[in-house]
């Protein structure tokens, strides 16, 4: 089991920066697959980027590659999301997700994770 609390949400003009944070409880964090995922008004939850356990393989969706970078620091159990070149339309609750048996194939499917976090909010203006 594990426990996933997000912070760093806020407020950023577009072309800004932010960093979200994600820590987990539990002793066998390398074990997990981490996720974030985000979700809009009026949208329904999509995949921003995962790292996979061990390795720590990273996988990004298109709409972010390039601008948001994952990364793991396993000795700190938390899984960082460096979000670079915000615009509005990344706008939304972030959430991190997590599990332990997560195959690669499944990596971008929300369902899949058994863990989730509370979530923070990001608001990206013109």
């Amino acid at each position: 089991q594990v426990q996933l609390v997000e912070s760093g949400g806020g407020t950023v003009q577009a072309g800004g920066s932010l960093t979200l944070s994600c820590v987990a409880s539990g002793r066998t964090f390398t074990d997990y697959t981490v996720g974030w995922f985000r979700q809009a008004l009026g949208k329904e939850r999509e995949f921003v980027a995962a790292i996979k356990r061990y390795g720590g393989a990273t996988y990004y969706a298109d709409s972010v590659k390039g601008r948001f970078s994952i990364s793991r620091d396993n000795a700190k159990r938390t899984v960082t999301l460096q979000m670079n070149g915000l615009r509005v339309e990344d706008t939304a609750v972030y959430y991190c997700a997590a599990d332990q048996g997560l195959i690669t194939s499944s990596i971008r499917i929300g369902e899949q994770y058994d863990y989730w976090g509370q979530g923070t909010h990001v608001t990206v203006s013109s």
